[in-house]
């Protein structure tokens, strides 16, 4: 496993202060940003004009997560933009390898992504052309909902196999991640985490993000 990494998505944020919310948890990691299309999920949010003028405006590097139809042709763009991951959708990506060259080729660190009934064991020859994987501990398209116990065992063995191969291969969770769920998942094996509600939501964004940090550090330390 790699250093805990927290990763706050800005869906939860306040969209007519981004500048101000990305600058107010300056102990974060990354910037994660949802891009949703209203077609891949029944949401629509965040495109690339807003995610070029959030690389000028954000201290931290962007995590963008595309929950979008046609990646292969899109995701590249997101990586020219600057930002400094782009991860895909596996079960939307008609070449998976080829998109994580081109994304990773365009500057970016490629992810790919899971929803979370989709198994990871098909694609474990991926991994090397990859920096990231993504599993989804909700149904990906809106905040705030409820962490899925299920993912659980699919995060141990997604460890497993990045273990297996060698290589520095980031595990991120995206969904439903608090205070009440990060241990679970430090211990299964993640080691990014994708927090909304549990960091914009709270009085202190900043300090939120602290204690989300030291109590996956604490878990990940206990496994170890």
């Amino acid at each position: 496993m790699g250093s805990i990494q927290i990763s706050p998505s800005i869906l939860s944020a306040d969209f007519a202060r981004l500048a101000a919310e990305v600058n107010a948890v300056p102990s974060a990691d990354w910037i994660h940003v949802d891009v949703m299309d209203n077609h891949f999920v029944p949401n629509l949010t965040l495109g690339l004009p807003v995610v070029e003028s959030l690389v000028k405006a954000s201290p931290r590097p962007l995590d963008c997560h595309l929950m979008i139809e046609e990646p292969d042709r899109w995701a590249p763009g997101f990586a020219e933009a600057g930002a400094g991951s782009v991860t895909f959708h596996v079960e939307a990506a008609a070449a998976p390898i080829r998109l994580a060259r081109a994304i990773r080729t365009a500057g970016a660190r490629a992810g790919m992504a899971l929803k979370p009934a989709t198994p990871i064991e098909p694609y474990e020859d991926l991994l090397s052309e990859l920096d990231m994987v993504l599993l989804m501990t909700v149904e990906p398209g809106f905040g705030g909902q409820r962490f899925l116990d299920v993912v659980l065992p699919k995060i141990r063995r997604t460890r497993d196999m990045i273990d297996r191969h060698g290589g520095v291969v980031w595990l991120q969770i995206d969904g439903g991640v608090s205070a009440e769920t990060i241990e679970r998942c430090a211990a299964a094996g993640a080691d990014v985490f994708v927090a909304g509600s549990a960091v914009y939501g709270a009085q202190d964004p900043d300090a939120a993000v602290q204690a989300l940090r030291e109590q996956a550090e604490s878990a990940a330390a206990r496994v170890a």
